[in-house]
């Protein structure tokens, strides 16, 4: 067999399908491996470029695949789809990944570490214990709606709302004992959550970039920990707009013919990582329209003054993560440029 330079791997769970090519970018490996097969193979095989899609496990293939000698590079699916020249296979895939990663111009997503992944692991279930929090809140208004006790917005008053209905002889017995059974899942729950955010608090603490980003306004200690663990290497970058634009929070383009028709956009990027940052910016944005915000930019109030809120809160969003890709790239530290010089009055 001709020497290969590189392969495309497609993977799943158990069949894995290969297409490498040689010098002459010539075919000359397609076969269908089962999982033990193909770590024995790439075990034996002289030291290559693999091109894997970045999904599920693929981090796992490539740390182990690198400790064989191998050059790992993983390729989002949406820039590997379109070297697809027909139909859905495997064989397809393989051979579609191949030829992508050979591109001059090709992103490729970077490799994460087993404890960059457990980081990762440790805010995932932060996100699903919230919303698990808010869902369990809201069945516990929809049922107590049912027999006409209510409560003010916010997590903070079901507790209270718990403790009316209990104290109510007019609600059945039976239907006690269930809130009941609620309530010591909803503190179960909180209980929980709290766990998980302190092990998050204490990543937070241990990190000088996180601890850095965090002095960011509209940046918290959840926000800089997301850009640390979910932000691909900052190095990447060429810009600080191509980062905001890779979190999706860049217009789309529609421009042709020298008309330039930005739309809405793009919502790319991590969705979690995206919405954090919104969130802390309509938060400043908040203190800013109540007055709160002593030090606003004149770029933010007037922005304010012509645009939506909303829209104000995403570019503002796009602005927080130019500044943290610069503060990623130089290890700075934040510097508040928006105090207004004190001018002397003439006596």
């Amino acid at each position: 067999m001709d020497k290969i330079i590189r392969i495309g791997m497609d993977t799943s769970k158990h069949v894995f399908q290969l297409h490498g090519v040689n010098a002459a970018e010539q075919p000359v490996l397609r076969k269908k491996m089962r999982r033990k097969e193909m770590v024995d193979f790439f075990a034996k095989l002289p030291p290559t470029v693999i091109a894997i899609e970045a999904c599920g496990a693929s981090h796992h293939w490539a740390r182990l695949l690198e400790g064989f000698g191998h050059e790992v590079k993983l390729i989002a699916p949406q820039l590997a789809k379109p070297y697809v020249k027909r139909g859905k296979n495997d064989a397809a895939d393989a051979e579609a990944l191949c030829e992508a990663m050979s591109r001059p111009t090709m992103r490729f997503v970077p490799v994460k570490s087993a404890e960059q992944q457990a980081a990762l692991m440790l805010v995932g279930m932060r996100e699903r214990a919230v919303a698990a929090r808010t869902q369990l809140a809201n069945t516990i208004r929809g049922y107590a709606a049912e027999f006409g006790v209510t409560a003010a917005q916010g997590l903070c008053h079901i507790p209270r709302l718990l403790d009316r209905i209990m104290a109510d002889e007019t609600i059945p017995a039976l239907a006690r004992d269930l809130f009941a059974s609620l309530a010591a899942e909803f503190a179960q729950m909180k209980e929980r959550l709290k766990e998980i955010e302190a092990k998050l608090m204490a990543w937070y603490r241990s990190d000088e970039c996180c601890r850095r980003l965090a002095t960011i306004p509209g940046v918290g200690p959840i926000g800089a920990v997301l850009l640390v663990m979910k932000a691909p290497a900052p190095e990447q970058f060429t810009s600080g707009r191509q980062f905001a634009a890779w979190m999706g929070l860049t217009p789309r383009d529609h421009s042709t013919a020298g008309k330039v028709r930005p739309g809405v956009i793009t919502r790319a990027g991590d969705e979690m990582l995206r919405k954090t940052l919104v969130v802390g910016a309509t938060s400043l944005l908040r203190q800013v329209r109540a007055g709160r915000g002593s030090n606003a930019s004149p770029w933010l109030t007037d922005l304010l003054r012509r645009k939506p809120p909303k829209l104000v809160a995403v570019a503002l969003a796009n602005k927080i993560a130019r500044i943290a890709w610069k503060m990623m790239i130089s290890g700075e530290a934040y510097k508040n440029t928006n105090a207004r010089p004190v001018v002397a009055c003439a006596a």
